[in-house]
C-alpha cells in the first residue's frame, strides 16, 4: 500500500486520536510510546489524554469512562470530561480504515512533535539556554516516529515469502581483500544494517586500514564518505592520492602536473567513483549530526554507498550529561548502527583498545576501550595488531574477534607499502583459520 500523503486536519485528528484511544486498546498500545499530552492543543482533549496515558502505563489497559471520572477531582478536569461527550458524538458513526488510521496518526504525531520541539527551541533561544545536542535528539525522535503495523515475518505461515527472500543474492561491497571478504560472506553489506569495527592500540595502522577500505570501496564505482576526527582533509587527501597513483607521499609535491594527470586518468577509468572527505574536530560531532550531514548530501543529490569514520572514540555522544565512558560508547555505537539502518549503508570505523590489550598478539573483545557495550552492538569486530618486528618489516596482522556473518576465528597478514600507505595481500607470510592458531603469538604463526 502506498504511503498516504494527503494533508490531514491536525485539529480534527486530535479528536480522532482521543476517540480511538478510548475504544481501541490495540491502537492505544501501538502509539503509547509517542503519545505525549503536550502535543494536543485542545485543553479538554489534553486533559483526558493525560488521564488515559497515565492509566494505561500503570495498568496496561484502557480506562472506562467511569474510571476516568475517578481521576477528575479538579473542577477543570470535570469540565473537560463534560465536553468529551460532544467531541465523541461527532465521531460515533465514522468508520476508520485501519491502515489509513495508523498512517494519519503517524503524520499527526510527527507534525505536532516537530512543532513542539521547534517551539521549545525558540523559547530557549530567547532565554539564551539552547542546548543544540538535546534539540537534535528530540528532533530525531520526532521525525523518526514509526507506527508500522507489520507483525514481522511469520516463518511457517509464509514459507514461499521466506524462500523468495532467501533466494535473493544480497549485494556486497568488496573490502579489497579476499580474506576479509570471505570472512564476512563476500564483503560489506551494500544495503547497510551493519556496523564494522576494527580495534587496535595506537599506531598499529587503524587509520591506514580505514583509508585503504575507503579507496577500495570507491574504486568499485561507489561513493565513499570518510569522516575524519583526527586528520585534516588535505592530509587524508594526500594519503588517497598516494594510494591511488602509487606516487610516494613525499614525492606528491614534486610534480603537480604528473599528479593531476594520474588522478584525472583514474577518474576517467572510474567515472562513478567518489571519495568524499569531511573533517570535524574531535568530540564535536555526534551520530545524530552524522545523520544530518548524510541527509544534507542526499538533498544535494549525493547518494553515499559507504561511511568510513575515523574513529569512534573521538565522537561526541550527543547526549548532555553523559560522562560515564561505558554509556558514552554504548550510545555512540548504537546510534551509528541506527545510521546504517536509516541510510542503508555499511558503517565502518575503528576503536582504541585499552591498556590490557597492549602488546597482545591478538587483542580480545575484553580489551576494547570502555567497550563491552561496543562488543554487544557491533556486527563485526576485527583485531589489528603489530609486533616490533612487524613494524620493521611492514606487516599488519588482522584477526576475527566477533562476526555475525561468518566464522569467529582466523587471522591473516597484510603487507604495508610505507611510501604510499597501501595495504596488500601477499603470500609472504601465511595466515591461518584454525581456532587454536588464532590465539597464538605471531612468532608461533611463523613457525
Amino acid at each position: 500500500m502506498e504511503k498516504n500523503t494527503t494533508k490531514i486536519d491536525l485539529d480534527y485528528y486530535e479528536k480522532v486520536v482521543m476517540y480511538n484511544c478510548l475504544f481501541d486498546s490495540g491502537y492505544l498500545g501501538a502509539i503509547i510510546d509517542h503519545l505525549n499530552p503536550s502535543i494536543f492543543m485542545d485543553k479538554d482533549i489534553k486533559c483526558i489524554i493525560s488521564i488515559i496515558t497515565d492509566f494505561y502505563i500503570k495498568r496496561s489497559e484502557v480506562p472506562s469512562l467511569v474510571e476516568i471520572k475517578t481521576y477528575t477531582d479538579e473542577p477543570s478536569s470535570k469540565e473537560s470530561l463534560k465536553s468529551l461527550g460532544v467531541k465523541l458524538r461527532e465521531l460515533e458513526n465514522v468508520k476508520f480504515n485501519r491502515d489509513e488510521l495508523f498512517e494519519n496518526t503517524e503524520t499527526f504525531l510527527k507534525e505536532r512533535s516537530v512543532y513542539n520541539t521547534l517551539l521549545e527551541a525558540a523559547q530557549k533561544l530567547d532565554g539564551g539556554n539552547l542546548d543544540s545536542s538535546a534539540l537534535l535528539i528530540k528532533m530525531e525522535k520526532a521525525v523518526g516516529i514509526n507506527l508500522s503495523t507489520s507483525i514481522g515475518m511469520s516463518l511457517l505461515d509464509d514459507v514461499d515469502h521466506f524462500i523468495n527472500e532467501l533466494s535473493k543474492n544480497e549485494s556486497k561491497i568488496s573490502s579489497g581483500w579476499r580474506w576479509l571478504d570471505n570472512k564476512i560472506s563476500g564483503g560489506f553489506c551494500e544495503n547497510g544494517r551493519a556496523l564494522y569495527v576494527f580495534i587496535g592500540e595506537t599506531n598499529v595502522g587503524k587509520s591506514i586500514f580505514l583509508g585503504n577500505v575507503a579507496a577500495n570501496v570507491a574504486m568499485q564505482g561507489k561513493t565513499c564518505l570518510v569522516i575524519s576526527l583526527e586528520m585534516s582533509e588535505i592530509m587524508y587527501g594526500m594519503r588517497f592520492a598516494s594510494n591511488l597513483t602509487k606516487i610516494p607521499m613525499f614525492e606528491l609535491k614534486n610534480d603537480f602536473g604528473k599528479l593531476k594527470n594520474q588522478l584525472n586518468n583514474i577518474k576517467k577509468r572510474n567515472k562513478e567513483s567518489k571519495i568524499l572527505i569531511k573533517e570535524f574536530p574531535p568530540s564535536t560531532i555526534s551520530p545524530f549530526q552524522v545523520a544530518a550531514y548524510l541527509k544534507k548530501l542526499q538533498q544535494r543529490g549525493i547518494k553515499v554507498d559507504c561511511l568510513v569514520l575515523d574513529y569512534l572514540n573521538l565522537m561526541d555522544s550527543g547526549v548532555k550529561g553523559v560522562s560515564n565512558m561505558y554509556e558514552r560508547v554504548k550510545h555512540i555505537s548504537e546510534q551509528l548502527r541506527a545510521v546504517s539502518y536509516k541510510f542503508s549503508i555499511p558503517v565502518i570505523t575503528a576503536s582504541q583498545i585499552n591498556r590490557s590489550g597492549y602488546n597482545s598478539a591478538s587483542p580480545s573483545l575484553e580489551t576494547i576501550s570502555e567497550g563491552i557495550s561496543l562488543a554487544n552492538t557491533a556486527d563485526c569486530i576485527f583485531n589489528i595488531w603489530q609486533t616490533d618486528e612487524d613494524k620493521d618489516n611492514g606487516f599488519i596482522n588482522m584477526g576475527v574477534a566477533k562476526n555475525r556473518f561468518g566464522p569467529n576465528f582466523g587471522s591473516t597478514v597484510l603487507k604495508i607499502d610505507y611510501t604510499t600507505l597501501t595495504l596488500s595481500e601477499e603470500d609472504v607470510r601465511s595466515g591461518t583459520d584454525e581456532v587454536c592458531e588464532f590465539n597464538k603469538s605471531i612468532k608461533s604463526l611463523e613457525d
